[in-house]
């Protein structure tokens, strides 16, 4: 069952004002009252099934099946792109990383858990810190990107966005979402983000509202868990979490046109496992490659895409 669904019965419970049955005869009144009960209860458990049968097929177009390295490797519709590593940029360990953007020679970075979460800017080659904004401990940070001057940051279940200065990171004001926080990342008009499933949503700006709502597909059909974006030279990419892939997604259709198999990236993979997973793309506009990493890890990889043949 669904939470939205289970809050909602829930609260239907809640605000149910039982009938008292005062006009019957005392004699009377607790089977009054236990026949009134069981109608309610009943009608409650219809109401339940309607909703529940009507959210299975309003959401049945979009979900999704697990992805699995087969599910990539073994088809031939969709090209599959390996890397080699370009450059490595140092990364702190303690940095449990939700967003990352490479802008003027800087990184920004948010950062999540509760009581840890951050937003960041550091310089790549030193890891110096230029200026740094923690969270209140009631928020896990999320998604991270930059737009118009300002640094724009998500939280995780708190349906809550923050606004920052790009120069200082002061804060500068919130925003409101509906849904969960994952990714976030920029086209120069919207803001693009992502809240874990298949669906990407593009929001205005200035309203923060949605403007329009992409779902990733390929071949197969959705593709969920969708989690950290970037947006670079008309293509949208995702981390697919707890996965080695990337989705290179074509942003006006949601459809997938090439992957990006990560593995044997993990630096140390008998110590970095979930939830230390790989999660965090930036790019770097200076060489036009893109910039990976994970939750603590220690570096950053800059990577060049390689040809493969799909089996």
């Amino acid at each position: 069952m669904s939470h939205s669904l289970r809050r909602y019965r829930l609260s239907l419970v809640s605000s149910t004002v039982w009938p008292t049955h005062s006009r019957f005869p005392s004699a009377a009144r607790s089977d009054g009252r236990l026949a009134s009960a069981w109608g309610w209860l009943l009608l409650l458990l219809l109401l339940s099934g309607v909703l529940l049968s009507a959210g299975v097929q309003a959401g049945g177009e979009h979900d999704h099946v697990e992805l699995t390295p087969e599910r990539v490797l073994n088809q031939t519709a969709i090209p599959v792109y390996g890397y080699r590593v370009v450059h490595t940029y140092p990364h702190d360990r303690t940095s449990y990383t939700e967003g990352l953007v490479m802008l003027n020679g800087t990184f920004y970075e948010g950062t999540g858990l509760y009581g840890q979460s951050k937003v960041r800017q550091w310089e790549p080659a030193s890891g110096r810190i230029l200026h740094e904004a923690s969270l209140d401990s009631r928020y896990f940070g999320e998604g991270v990107t930059v737009l118009d001057g300002r640094v724009y940051q998500l939280t995780y279940l708190e349906n809550t966005g923050y606004l920052y200065d790009q120069a200082t990171l002061e804060r500068h004001g919130g925003f409101r979402y509906v849904t969960q926080g994952w990714g976030l990342t920029t086209d120069g008009r919207h803001l693009i983000m992502s809240d874990g499933s298949s669906a990407i949503q593009f929001l205005d700006p200035k309203s923060e509202q949605q403007v329009r709502r992409i779902f990733v597909t390929d071949a197969v059909g959705p593709v969920g868990f969708l989690n950290e974006l970037e947006y670079a030279d008309g293509k949208l990419y995702a981390n697919v979490w707890q996965t080695n892939f990337i989705a290179v997604i074509a942003p006006a259709t949601g459809k997938i046109a090439a992957w990006i198999d990560l593995t044997g990236i993990n630096p140390e993979p008998a110590v970095l496992v979930y939830p230390l997973v790989l999660n965090g793309i930036a790019y770097n506009p200076a060489t036009k490659r893109l910039l990976v990493t994970g939750k603590c890890w220690p570096n950053i990889y800059e990577i060049a895409l390689t040809e493969r043949k799909n089996r």
